[in-house]
């Protein structure tokens, strides 16, 4: 069942028109669980600019459809795919549900920016369409494709690897501006045609509001000593299976149980994770809450003694490394580009993929209070000085305000 939400709150229908309007296109996942579009759909609509959003239907959207100004287009959440004919199918159906959606958007009106979320790197003939007919184009990088597609599984099939940087550079002669959220991401962009003065890094750092609304819980930690928390979104490249392999060495090789170890979130690996930490024999120590409220994350970061990342992917910039900093919480990942760029001193490294090394470092800051205090108030204060979304924000919207100079204004009649 297809979806449409028009919703028409504002001074007067005439302020609506000539406010610019910005049309989102979103589809790896629904808006309300896709953190960095909900913050960016948040801040156009408080700066005036009427917003769209092209998405998938989900009930996590319901808080969304009560924001003034929001147009939510959304169409039916394609099942998940499990191989790469999967995956096609799926871009195939969203991909034509953008058209159709975004169509009808523009039958009711003017579109002055078009946002491009992605990957998928697709949406690049629709774009020269919504350029013909008057829109300016902003590709939000969120993650690289062909990389995306290497840390997966799909390394041996470099055809597929050069098709997905073809279809990168086909974007970027279409776009008019990018945003990303590094500096590994910025330089790969720049490589496939970006023009250096038009690709802006703008991070994924928590709004600093509900980081403070949070209120701690000793309950969270049940009758352990410590807790460490894992926050995400659960995808095959996020590697929750040598996570689970470092928790199992810190209890059974390590001899350490007096910590909780608490997996917040859902995905494509959900069930098949909690069936790992049963195999593990880990059930004690580690739970699987499932995908909770924001208030629930942040009330467990808030309670948390420590942190941990097992991601290998060298390109991005986790979202849950922020939040840990937030939060005053170190953390201890693998030792890569992006996650020791934005982490420097908040963050404990160890050489990717080493997972009893991962678990001695674990162990190692749990034992040593004075470092992980030093560690909390050094990645504290790096995002409510620079990394915090309030600050980021300012950027996003500098870019949109670029782009909507390019208009031609809008004549409304008298």
């Amino acid at each position: 069942m297809v979806k449409l939400l028009w919703r028409r709150r504002g001074p007067s229908d005439s302020t609506e028109r000539s406010a610019p309007h910005v049309l989102i296109i979103v589809e790896n996942l629904p808006i309300g669980t896709e953190p960095r579009t909900r913050k960016e759909a948040q801040d156009l609509l408080r700066a005036g600019y009427r917003v769209s959003v092209v998405t998938r239907s989900a009930p996590e959207n319901d808080g969304c459809r009560l924001w003034p100004g929001l147009t939510l287009l959304e169409y039916p959440s394609p099942s998940e795919p499990q191989s790469l004919p999967g995956y096609c199918r799926e871009y195939v159906v969203s991909f034509v549900w953008a058209v159709v959606l975004s169509g009808l958007a523009r039958l009711r009106g003017r579109i002055d920016i078009l946002q491009l979320a992605q990957p998928p790197d697709i949406y690049f003939p629709l774009a020269r369409l919504h350029k013909l007919l008057g829109a300016t184009v902003l590709v939000d990088q969120h993650d690289l494709m062909p990389e995306l597609f290497v840390v997966r599984g799909g390394s041996a099939a470099r055809p597929v690897t050069s098709l997905l940087r073809w279809l990168e550079r086909r974007t970027q002669r279409v776009t008019d501006e990018t945003i990303c959220t590094n500096d590994y991401q910025k330089a790969r962009l720049i490589n496939a045609g970006g023009d250096e003065d038009q690709v802006t890094i703008v991070r994924n750092g928590p709004v600093l509001d509900r980081v403070r609304d949070a209120v701690p819980d000793d309950y969270l930690r049940g009758n352990h000593s410590f807790l460490c928390c894992w926050v995400g979104f659960m995808g095959r490249q996020d590697r929750l299976d040598l996570a689970l392999k470092a928790v199992a060495h810190v209890i059974w090789d390590l001899g350490r149980k007096d910590t909780k170890f608490v997996f917040l979130g859902d995905g494509e690996c959900f069930d098949e994770m909690r069936a790992l930490s049963s195999q593990f024999g880990l059930d004690p120590w580690v739970s699987f809450p499932g995908w909770v409220a924001e208030s629930s994350v942040f009330a467990h970061l808030a309670t948390a003694d420590l942190a941990m990342d097992a991601s290998l992917q060298d390109d991005v910039s986790p979202v849950k490394v922020f939040e840990y900093m937030a939060f005053g919480v170190p953390f201890v990942s693998f030792d890569l580009q992006e996650t020791r760029s934005i982490g420097a001193g908040a963050g404990a490294y160890v050489r990717p993929g080493d997972v009893p090394a991962l678990a001695r470092e674990l162990v190692a800051l749990l034992d040593d209070s004075d470092r992980r205090a030093d560690m909390g108030r050094l990645g504290r204060e790096r995002v409510h000085d620079e990394l915090a979304w309030e600050h980021q924000a300012t950027k996003y919207l500098a870019v949109m305000q670029r782009l909507s100079a390019r208009q031609a204004p809008v004549v409304t009649s008298p």
